[in-house]
C-alpha cells in the first residue's frame, strides 16, 4: 500500500527539478571532460601531420517520462452474521514506469566557424586580457605570440621548425618580471572602429634600480622610445614606429602545433616516419613547457589521457605545471571567436 502511494504522490509532481541539480553537474563535468580529451587528441595528431577534427556539443534535451498504474478489486461472502467467509479476498496492485531520453546535438566546426575560431590568429586584446585576468605574461607570450617587433618566438610545428631568437626569450622574461612587479602593465582604449585599441604602459614612478634596467633593456631589445611611457600594440610582423609594439599572435591551430610538439613520442613511430621528428642541433634551445608522456598501456595516474596510434597520450596529474598550461590552453579556446550557430545541427544522436 505504501509503495502505490508512493508512486501515486510523485505521479502529481514534476521530476524535472528533482534532477536538476543532478544533471546540470553531470552533464557540464561530461562536456569538460571530452572537451579537454578532444584538445589533447588534436595536439597528439598534428605531431602525426594528422587532421584536427573539432566537434562542439551545441545542444543537450532532457525528456523525462513517469508512468503510473494502480489497480484494487476483490471479492467477498457475507453469512447473515455479517462475518467474512473464508472465500473473501481483496487484490490490490500498482505499476511505475520512469524514462531518462537525452537528445544530444553534435556541430563539426567547418566553413566560416572553423576560419574564425581556428584557423585565424588571435586578436592582441584576446592574448593580453589573458594577462589582465591574473595569467603570468611570461607564460601568455611564450604560448600564444609568434614575435615581437620582429623577434620570432620557437616554432615546433609546420613545415620549418626553429628554434626562438634568444632575444625574444629575453624579452618575454623580462616582461613577465616586470608584469609580477606591477612595473609594467596593459589596457584597452576605443580604437577605429570597430577594433579596440590595445596599449602597453611602463610605471613611471617609484621603480626600483632593477626595474629601471630592466625597462630599460626591453626598450633596447625591441627597439622602442627610449621617451615614451605607452605603446600601441598592434597586429603584425614590424612596427611603424618606436612608439609601437607589433605583436604576431598564433592561432589555436598553432598554438596545438606547438603542444604537439612537446608530446612524448614513441621512438619506434619515429624511426618508422609516422610523427614529426624533435629539432635537434647544437646550439638549440627549446622551451618545454609541458610535459605529454606516451605509454603502451593505459596509465593509472592521468590527469588527461586518449588513445592513438596503438599508444596512450597523457599528462600526469600530479604535473601541476603541464596542468596550468592545458587550463590557458582551453581559456585560449573559449576566447576564440567562432561567430555564430548554425541553426540547424548535421548530427543529432539520440540516447536511450
Amino acid at each position: 500500500m505504501s509503495v502505490a502511494l508512493a508512486i501515486l504522490a510523485s505521479g502529481c509532481t514534476s521530476v524535472g527539478p528533482v534532477t536538476l541539480a543532478r544533471d546540470r553537474f553531470d552533464y557540464s563535468s561530461a562536456v569538460a571532460d571530452s572537451w579537454k580529451r578532444q584538445t589533447l587528441l588534436n595536439a597528439v595528431k598534428l605531431r602525426y601531420l594528422d587532421t584536427p577534427i573539432f566537434l562542439d556539443v551545441s545542444q543537450i534535451v532532457s525528456g523525462y517520462q513517469l508512468q503510473t498504474t494502480v489497480s484494487a478489486g476483490g471479492t467477498a461472502s457475507l453469512e447473515p452474521s455479517s462475518v467474512p467467509t473464508i472465500g473473501s479476498f481483496l487484490n490490490f496492485g500498482a505499476q511505475g514506469s520512469f524514462t531518462d531520453r537525452p537528445t544530444i546535438t553534435y556541430l563539426p566546426l567547418t566553413g566560416d566557424q572553423y576560419i574564425r575560431g581556428i584557423v585565424t590568429p588571435l586578436r592582441p586584446e584576446q592574448v593580453f586580457s589573458s594577462i589582465l585576468a591574473g595569467w603570468p605574461a611570461e607564460v601568455i607570450l611564450f604560448m600564444a605570440v609568434n614575435s615581437l617587433n620582429g623577434l620570432a618566438n620557437q616554432r615546433l610545428g609546420g613545415v620549418t621548425p626553429r628554434a626562438a631568437d634568444p632575444r625574444f626569450r629575453r624579452v618575454v622574461r623580462l616582461m613577465g618580471s616586470l608584469e609580477a612587479s606591477g612595473a609594467v602593465g596593459f589596457r584597452f582604449g576605443e580604437g577605429k572602429s570597430p577594433a579596440t585599441r590595445s596599449i602597453l604602459f611602463f610605471r613611471r614612478t617609484e621603480l626600483t634600480d632593477r626595474e629601471r634596467g630592466e625597462i630599460e633593456e626591453v626598450r633596447r631589445l625591441l627597439g622602442l622610445s627610449s621617451e615614451a611611457t605607452e605603446f600601441d600594440l598592434t597586429f603584425g610582423p614590424t612596427p611603424a614606429s618606436d612608439r609601437e609594439i607589433a605583436v604576431q599572435t598564433r592561432s589555436l591551430v598553432q598554438i596545438l602545433s606547438e603542444v604537439g610538439g612537446q608530446v612524448t613520442v614513441p621512438a619506434s613511430h619515429l624511426a618508422e616516419g609516422r610523427a614529426v621528428p624533435e629539432l635537434e642541433g647544437p646550439d638549440v634551445e627549446i622551451l618545454r613547457y609541458m610535459r605529454i608522456h606516451s605509454s603502451p598501456e593505459r596509465p593509472p595516474r592521468a590527469f588527461l589521457a586518449v588513445p592513438y596510434q596503438d599508444h596512450w597520450f597523457w599528462i600526469d596529474e600530479r604535473d601541476l605545471t603541464t596542468k596550468r598550461y592545458f587550463a590557458l590552453l582551453m581559456l585560449l579556446f573559449a576566447l576564440a571567436d567562432t561567430g555564430e550557430k548554425k541553426a540547424v545541427p548535421l548530427v543529432t544522436i539520440q540516447a536511450q
